[in-house]
């Protein structure tokens, strides 16, 4: 394969020209590749890999293979999931850990506080809460679910999709609040949910991956979350953090109220505790 490259110099060194051609006729293995494999496979130092890589363009070793890969691979969840397994260097864990913390800054620097505050006092102020969350955000809506009700948040789901999300929509009255997931794109539920808006004028909140999206799609409140590049595998880590600090929020902006709730939880999981357990036991 011909390989392109953010800056190609005029001239290349022998060992220079032996790495592109490397990787262009081993493209896929060079993508699994650790600086120091490829250095070793051809027989050179880590430091010359280095000095390749800032040669021709790029940052670093993982720029460089962030740029092959961008030649080499096709969009696609699978293709996505590869692509992140394939850039790090050193082990799994360590990589996808590193990748989520990068996704949880990148949040930090780019969710305005304000709208994060504004959140906060519309599920305060709401008289129920609903939630629409469909695919990979269903997890999400289920953890938001269980928290706020855990401290006295009236809390409803409307169904992912089909008629049910027009049913789920009939009970929504102008002083209830909707929440909805529309991560990297709004989907024709959350469209919906949006336009029905107009005739009811409830109050909408989305988790967003798009910090600019047109107006139509947009919500009242708006929680911008980073789950990975274009071509990079898209977790929940940044969402379910935002997801519990909203809780945390709502529970501080509570106070007593929140903290009776859960006591009075507590309280019957003591009194039920024994009952339930047989129940389990007798299925």
């Amino acid at each position: 394969m011909c390989l392109s490259f953010p800056q190609m110099p005029d001239k290349l060194t022998a060992t220079e020209k032996e790495i592109i051609e490397y990787i262009a006729g081993h493209n896929e293995e060079f993508l699994y590749m650790t600086i120091g494999q490829l250095a070793s496979t051809l027989n050179v130092s880590e430091a010359t890999i280095s000095r390749f890589a800032r040669h021709v363009g790029c940052d670093d070793f993982k720029h460089l293979k962030q740029t092959v890969m961008e030649q080499t691979v096709q969009k696609g969840p699978a293709q996505k999931l590869a692509n992140t397994l394939r850039t790090g260097d050193g082990g799994l864990l360590q990589n996808f850990i590193r990748q989520q913390q990068y996704n949880l800054q990148k949040t930090l620097e780019l969710l305005e506080e304000g709208e994060f505050d504004r959140a906060v006092a519309a599920i305060v102020a709401a008289h129920r809460v609903f939630i629409h969350a469909k695919n990979a955000s269903v997890s999400m809506g289920q953890l938001l679910e269980y928290r706020l009700r855990r401290i006295g948040i009236d809390v409803h789901r409307i169904p992912s999709g089909g008629t049910g999300v027009l049913e789920g929509l009939v009970p929504v009255r102008s002083d209830d609040l909707v929440i909805l997931f529309g991560f990297s794109k709004v989907s024709s539920e959350g469209q919906v949910i949006l336009d029905y808006q107009k005739c009811v004028g409830y109050t909408t909140l989305m988790f967003t991956g798009q910090l600019y999206q047109e107006e139509e799609l947009q919500a009242d409140i708006n929680l911008f979350v980073y789950r990975g590049g274009q071509n990079e595998y898209h977790s929940m880590s940044a969402p379910g953090a935002i997801v519990d600090a909203l809780a945390i929020a709502v529970a501080a902006h509570m106070g007593a109220d929140a903290v009776k709730n859960l006591d009075t939880v507590r309280e019957l999981k003591k009194k039920y505790r024994f009952t339930l357990q047989n129940s389990y036991k007798n299925q």
